[in-house]
């Protein structure tokens, strides 16, 4: 088995809040939509610029990233 890197946790997340989002979207409120159109807003973001809040969060609850990402600047 595979440890959990930085970067799978990440995905997780953001694929949790979407299925969640949509859930709540179609069982409580569309207005759930927003949250939706905000984690894929920020995974845009984050893929242009290299800035991610949800990594630095993670990566400060000891969560080690792959070697590939390590040497990026933005990673710290």
């Amino acid at each position: 088995m595979s440890t959990m890197t930085l970067e799978r946790a990440v995905m997780m997340f953001a694929g949790a809040m979407t299925l969640l989002s949509a859930a709540l979207a179609a069982s409580v409120s569309p207005w759930w939509l927003l949250l939706t159109a905000f984690v894929g807003l920020n995974q845009v973001q984050s893929s242009v610029t290299g800035f991610c809040p949800a990594a630095i969060v993670m990566r400060r609850a000891g969560l080690q990233p792959a070697c590939a990402v390590q040497s990026a600047p933005l990673a710290r």
